[in-house]
Parts: C-alpha cells; sequence; structure tokens
C-alpha cells in the first residue's frame, strides 16, 4: 500500500482573518502554499546539523576536537544573529509582503550556493578545511535563518485558537519532516552532488509557493519598529523559553551523535537510510495525530506526552548492543512520534504567548528570532561539549573499546533521558501549574 503524502495527511490551514481566506481559500491548497518553504529549509538541516561533522570528521579527517570548536563558533554565531535577523523581518512585514519575499528570494540564492560549497570545499588540509567550514557555516546559517524567521512569522501572523495554531504550525512542520525525510535517504542513494541540486530546485519552489500563501491582513505600518529585547520582558514568553531550551539540547545531543552511535555502538551503517527514514517518516505521519491530542489535552499537555514518550524511546536505545537493527528502528520510530509534537506543539504556544501579549503583526519576528536563538545555541552546545567530551573520554569514529562505547551510550542515550525529565518537569511546575495558570 502507497503511503498518504505529507500534504494529503495533514489536516486544512485555518482561517484566521478575511486575507487568509479570501486570497487563495482555506483547506489543503493554502495548507501546501504557506508549508511547502519547510521542506527546504529542513532539507538544508539535517546535512548541515548531523552529516556534516561526521562527514568532515570520516572524509577529510579533521579532528573531533578542532571540528567541535569550529562548529561550536559558528553556531554560536548563527545563534545570535537571530534576533536581529528577528528585528529585520519585524521591519520587513510592517512595510510589505513584497519586500518579505524579495528577502527570501535573496536569502535562498545564497543558501543553495553555500550549501554545496559546504560538502565540496576547494580546499585541502586541515587548517584551510576548518577555515572553509567556518566560513561556509556562517554564510549559508545567516541565509537560512532569514528564511526560517519569516517563515515562522508569517505562520504566527495567521493567528487562530489552539488548535487552529496547531495545524498552522503542523503544516509546516509536516513539509520539514518530508524534507528531512529525502535528506536523509538521497544524499546516500544518489550523492551530495544531486542532493545539492535538490535542494535548490525545493527551495527556489518553496519560496514561489510562499508568494501564493495566505497572510494575514496586517497594514502596513510607519511606526518605530518595537525593541529588539522586547520578548525577553514578558515572562510568559521567559518561561516558555526555558522550557524549550532544556527540551532542545536533549533533543540536539543525539541529532548530533546519531550517526556515531548507528555505526559504532550497532555496527549497521548499511541501515542508516531505514532508520533515519523511518524517524523522520514517523514524526511527519504523527501530525495530524498531535493536532488531535491537543483538542483533547491542550497544547502544554500533548507537548508533555510526546516529552516522556522520548524518554522510554532512549531508554530501550540504551539496551541495545551490535546488529539490533530490528529493536532500533522501533526506537526510531517511537522517537519520530515524540518528534512530531517537539516540531508542531511548542511554536504553537509561542503563537499564543504573542497573542495574549498583544502583539499579534507587530514582533512575531523578534519573538522567534530569540526561539531561534534558543534552537540554535542547543545545536551548538551539543556540538561544541559533546564531541570534545567524548574524545576526551577515549571515544573517536570507529572506536571498539568497551569504555569508549560506553561513554557513546552515555552520551547519547542517558544525558538525553535526564534532559527530557527536566524539561518535562519545567513544563509542569512553570507552566501547567504556574500562579497565573497556562491558558493553552
Amino acid at each position: 500500500m502507497t503511503p498518504p503524502s505529507p500534504a494529503a495527511a495533514m489536516p486544512s490551514l485555518p482561517s484566521t482573518t478575511p486575507a487568509a481566506t479570501g486570497a487563495l481559500g482555506a483547506g489543503w491548497r493554502a495548507g501546501v502554499t504557506y508549508g511547502g518553504l519547510g521542506l527546504p529549509l529542513a532539507f538544508v538541516a539535517l546535512p548541515l546539523y548531523v552529516m556534516l561533522p561526521n562527514h568532515y570528521a570520516t572524509v577529510f579527517g579533521v579532528p573531533l576536537a578542532l571540528l567541535g570548536a569550529v562548529l561550536l563558533g559558528a553556531r554560536l554565531f548563527d545563534a545570535v544573529t537571530d534576533p536581529w535577523i528577528g528585528r529585520f523581518v519585524d521591519r520587513w512585514f510592517a512595510h510589505s509582503s513584497a519586500r518579505v519575499l524579495v528577502a527570501a528570494a535573496i536569502a535562498a540564492v545564497v543558501a543553495a550556493i553555500g550549501f554545496r560549497a559546504l560538502f565540496f570545499p576547494a580546499v585541502e588540509g586541515t587548517a584551510a578545511l576548518l577555515w572553509w567550514c567556518a566560513g561556509g557555516l556562517a554564510v549559508t546559517y545567516l541565509a537560512y535563518s532569514v528564511l526560517a524567521v519569516l517563515h515562522q512569522a508569517w505562520g504566527a501572523r495567521l493567528g487562530g485558537d489552539a488548535p487552529q495554531r496547531a495545524r498552522v504550525v503542523a503544516w509546516r512542520e509536516g513539509f520539514a519532516l518530508a524534507g528531512v525525510l529525502v535528506a536523509s535517504v538521497l544524499p546516500a542513494l544518489a550523492g551530495m552532488g544531486a542532493a545539492t541540486i535538490v535542494f535548490a530546485v525545493a527551495l527556489a519552489a518553496g519560496v514561489a509557493l510562499l508568494a501564493r500563501a495566505p497572510r494575514a491582513s496586517t497594514p502596513a505600518s510607519t511606526a518605530a519598529p518595537l525593541p529588539m529585547t522586547l520578548p525577553l520582558a514578558d515572562a510568559a514568553f521567559r518561561r516558555l523559553l526555558a522550557i524549550f531550551l532544556v527540551n532542545g539540547i536533549a533533543s540536539a545531543v543525539p541529532a548530533t551523535l546519531v550517526l556515531f552511535f548507528i555505526r559504532d555502538r550497532l555496527q549497521a551503517p548499511q541501515f542508516e537510510p531505514l532508520f533515519l527514514a523511518s524517524y523522520f517518516a514517523a514524526g511527519a505521519l504523527s501530525m495530524p495525530l498531535w493536532v488531535r491530542v491537543v483538542r483533547r489535552l491542550g497544547l502544554a499537555r500533548a507537548w508533555l506526552a510526546g516529552m516522556l514518550l522520548a524518554v522510554v524511546a532512549f531508554v530501550w536505545a540504551a539496551l541495545l548492543g551490535p546488529g539490533d537493527v530490528v529493536g532500533y528502528t522501533a526506537v526510531c520510530i517511537a522517537s519520530g512520534l515524540a518528534l512530531g509534537a517537539d516540531l508542531a506543539l511548542p511554536g504553537a504556544l509561542l503563537a499564543g504567548v504573542i497573542q495574549r501579549a498583544g502583539r499579534s503583526g507587530q514582533a512575531e519576528g523578534a519573538y522567534f528570532g530569540w526561539w531561534n536563538f534558543a534552537t540554535k545555541l542547543n545545536l551548538a552546545l551539543a556540538a561544541g561539549l559533546a564531541l570534545p567530551l567524548l574524545q576526551w573520554f577515549g571515544y573517536s569514529p570507529g572506536s571498539q573499546d568497551e569504555a569508549a562505547l560506553r561513554a557513546l551510550v552515555i552520551a547519547y542515550c542517558a544525558l538525553p533521558c535526564a534532559l527530557k525529565l527536566a524539561a518535562a518537569a519545567l513544563l509542569v511546575t512553570r507552566w501547567l501549574r504556574h500562579p497565573e495558570g497556562a491558558p493553552e
């Protein structure tokens, strides 16, 4: 049986404003036009954050400690630029949607060029490769961040109640998971050269679709832009951001180490496409399920359920050893279902925070700039700390030393579980049981 396409599996994009329904009409077409850009953005994210460290370590022989330092620096640069990008995005939206789309087109061209340059460096030698990697990452991250922040802000400006906001995010993240699914198998099947071409084409299509997407009926504004630090003065945003940070680190560590775990702990590199595909397919297909769970439990409690499911999956992973292909595939499916909650629900909670703060149509870019700063900080810490620590404990790619593999299992399985449980505790105490009450 052929599985349903991501678009067919997703619920309808909500019609929240007259402009949103009048421009293109509600339904799956509106969802495709808005969500489509999520596919190439996620397509590039998997190679950059998961495959690139392993690629430079194994293909070019770059030492893990030096590579970790470069990744930490590049990702920290990427993180600190996001709040500034958010400020510019708010200015572009205040001017016109046309200006937003021009910025998206320029960023798309830069991202496509930078992505190819990273995987096909024009230099040799460890020092030159590290500088090339650092520069390429800075440029590509900057372009990627512009596209990501404006895409998120576009969706948040559509508004709506909790289930509607969850559907908006689900369309975006559903396409994102489809993009990650393609990125998880295409390089293995056709090579990185073909993958870079597919990414460029998909990126052009995503920007073209966004030009036809529903948009909020917010008139252009001549008022001075709100301060970049405005979101940090919002107590609800600070509480949500703290939960998101801890949960994000819990997800970023295994994302950085997954290929090392598959190749050295499971000794099953030939099954990498199966593992990655099952993980991201489960995440994509779980999106409609999480939207239904939101209707019954609310956004916050549904997210809590996803966190606990992830803990169960990674506890199971710690028990696996060489050749446990079926067992790890089940882990990938279970953790992929949990991924759906992590992708669809926090962003919907953030859109609600923006609404209740009275900043709809004014500061979505600023809020998502800080939100993406937290995401990038998680990834920077994961690469900058996990890789050097593993090397310090004696692990290197291809190692079969018992102590080294034990360190890998602790870093890949136990540490994420502890962080997920900490995030769940924060969600309960700082959100669900907060004295002000959790409106979601």
